[in-house]
């Protein structure tokens, strides 16, 4: 396997492990606060626009193009055991895959599309605002951590 090919994929997987890691932090950080602080209405009218907003071509290659370079790397890593950073840039991989990706497709999103039944001004809408403003921030907090791992991993591995 040529270590140029390896260098490459593993410093644009940590550079776009970082850059979802920042998207999910400042929603831990400051996002979600912000919108627990609107109506209940308005919260929920703000993150349907935001679930809708997000849909798009630069956060897809950010986000999808950030796991195409990991599933690369657990291949490479794994058809390369004997390498010393063989390890960290599987490790790497596996934490962006699962506790970013898996926990987006099967926590996250799962409540995005629920919200996205609701009408913003109804009483099953506040209900489930309540819940979703808890339940998705703590899950978003794992991806933030998973995210920030991998990128920490990846460099690891480039040094």
């Amino acid at each position: 396997m040529s270590d140029g090919l390896v260098a490459i994929v593993a410093v644009v997987s940590a550079l776009g492990s970082g850059l979802v890691a920042g998207i999910f932090f400042a929603f831990s950080t400051f996002v979600m606060a912000a919108l627990a602080r609107l109506r209940p209405d308005q919260g929920i009218t703000a993150m349907q626009s935001i679930n809708v907003a997000v849909l798009n071509p630069w956060f897809f290659a950010a986000f999808f193009g950030t796991a195409a370079g990991c599933a690369v790397l657990a291949v490479l890593a794994a058809l390369d055991w004997d390498r010393p950073d063989s390890a960290l840039l599987l490790a790497g991989s596996l934490l962006y895959l699962a506790g970013t990706i898996g926990v987006t497709m099967a926590a996250n999103v799962l409540r995005n599309n629920a919200l996205a039944r609701v009408g913003p001004e109804s009483t099953e809408g506040a209900e489930l605002w309540a819940r979703y403003l808890s339940v998705w921030t703590a899950w978003n907090h794992v991806r933030t951590v998973a995210s920030l791992a991998a990128a920490t991993l990846f460099i690891l591995a480039l040094r």
